[in-house]
């Protein structure tokens, strides 16, 4: 099996398949199992329709169409009635003993010639008669209730039969042509009417033998003829003489009669009739699943490839946004990184032009004799030491806007004495104030307690 391109798993369902089944040949148990798409539940599942004459899934609508069915004569193994082997031929009457007389046997000869093509001539006639519209026609409204009732009545008259295919005539060509089996066609007549319809069902059918090997290797669909689905298939089979067996299977992708049993006959001769015309053509089965086994295989090596290239494409799609992704992501970096240089670009701007302007409100330095001059140390962050005088009623914010505008000073401060520590100005409180901010900002130097000579500390709050 591993030759044969099946995993482990796939061998291990065929295996199980087998058991279940009871179908010798695994490779009939791996085209069914593909058809199933490797479904084990449900091919057993339709494996049992089947062997109860049920339609399978596929089939399960009695509104599915009968493919067309090919009634070629040179593509038939035809049995008549008046073969070896048919008892039809021993209930036609006697021509009696062949004479001894060199007139006897002419007259031997000339009834025995006339008996055969009256024969003959009597089945063509009546072919033609139910061919040619002899019958009314009739309309046929629900062909499974008309199988069905045949089946019942049937098995009330003759208990022991084959299994019955338990669908329409559609139904039944559909699922031999979907399972690749031979579908044999019965079709009946009322045994009352038909000693050798009676003698065939009641001997021939009934036979153990018979049973087991149409049920191991055929569909078996059978009908009344006068029922409407009877009927119908009766017309599009040609009939010349009951009881009628049809063989029909799938030949070069058409569903084509391959065999015509015709007259009673018993069941040593019906098994050899059937086992002739199987062995017969058992080679287009085999040849049809070899070819559908083919094209399930190039199909699934066809859907992997397609999977394999769409997981590939994804992949590929994947991949290109997750780039796509980095570059948005390294392009909102760059263009943050843009907006956060232009700011402090503009935020020195600003400042600039806001020491520019405030340097004229900076008060003018009293001189050093002043009687209410103070000098005041700064000392600012990088260590450098400012001395400057104010006056006593200089606010805080003079101060405030003499450090602003000094080069050395940060940006963003406040203002601090040593000891105690007091804060005396902070931008961060100021702005914070809001409508107290000019409380703040307008006292004197006097109202904070700043006397003659004092020493304050710059702290940078960006640092």
């Amino acid at each position: 099996m591993e030759a044969e391109g099946l995993t482990n798993e796939q061998t291990d369902k065929v295996l199980q398949f087998q058991d279940l089944t009871g179908i010798e040949d695994m490779n009939i148990c791996r085209d069914i199992l593909i058809r199933h798409q490797w479904d084990l539940e449900v091919a057993f599942q339709e494996q049992m329709n089947i062997r109860e004459g049920r339609p399978t899934m596929l089939t399960a609508s009695s509104d599915v169409r009968a493919p067309t069915v090919i009634n070629d004569h040179f593509l038939q193994q035809i049995f008549s009635a008046n073969m070896p082997g048919s008892r039809t031929v021993s209930r036609v009457p006697s021509i009696g003993p062949m004479p001894r007389s060199f007139t006897g046997i002419i007259g031997y000869v000339i009834n025995f010639v006339f008996q055969y093509f009256y024969s003959t001539l009597s089945g063509i006639v009546r072919a033609l008669i139910n061919f040619g519209g002899g019958n009314e026609p009739r309309i046929v409204t629900d062909p499974l209730a008309d199988v069905l009732k045949f089946i019942r009545e049937y098995h009330e008259r003759y208990p022991e039969h084959p299994v019955f295919y338990q669908g329409t005539y559609a139904q039944a060509l559909n699922d031999a042509k979907q399972e690749l089996r031979f579908l044999l066609v019965y079709l009946h007549q009322d045994p009352s009417r038909n000693p050798d319809v009676d003698s065939f069902c009641r001997d021939t059918l009934s036979s153990r033998s018979v049973i087991d090997y149409i049920n191991t290797h055929t569909l078996l669909w059978g009908c009344d003829v006068s029922t409407p689905e009877g009927y119908r298939v009766m017309q599009s089979l040609v009939v010349r003489g009951y009881p009628l067996m049809v063989v029909i299977m799938l030949r070069a992708n058409r569903m084509v009669i391959v065999g015509r049993l015709e007259g009673d006959c018993t069941s040593e001769e019906l098994l050899r009739r059937l086992q002739s015309v199987i062995a017969f053509n058992e080679v287009w089965l085999s040849q049809a699943r070899t070819d559908r086994l083919q094209r399930n295989f190039t199909q699934t090596l066809r859907r992997q490839q397609d999977e394999a290239y769409e997981q590939s494409l994804l992949a590929d799609e994947e991949k290109e946004r997750q780039r796509e992704r980095e570059r948005d992501a390294a392009r909102q970096m760059l263009e943050a990184e843009e907006r956060a240089r232009r700011d402090v670009e503009l935020r020195k701007e600003e400042i600039a032009r806001q020491k520019i302007e405030l340097a004229t409100l900076v008060p003018s330095e009293p001189p050093a004799d002043s009687a209410d001059a103070i000098a005041v140390v700064f000392k600012l962050p990088n260590g450098v030491r400012l001395e400057r005088r104010f006056q006593q009623e200089n606010s805080i914010l003079d101060v405030y806007h003499f450090l602003f505008c000094h080069p050395e000073s940060p940006d963003e401060f406040e203002i601090t004495t040593n000891f105690p520590k007091r804060v005396l100005y902070s931008k961060t409180t100021v702005d914070a104030a809001e409508g107290a901010a000019n409380e703040i900002v307008n006292k004197t130097l006097k109202d904070v307690g700043l006397k003659n000579r004092e020493v304050l500390f710059v702290h940078d709050l960006e640092a």
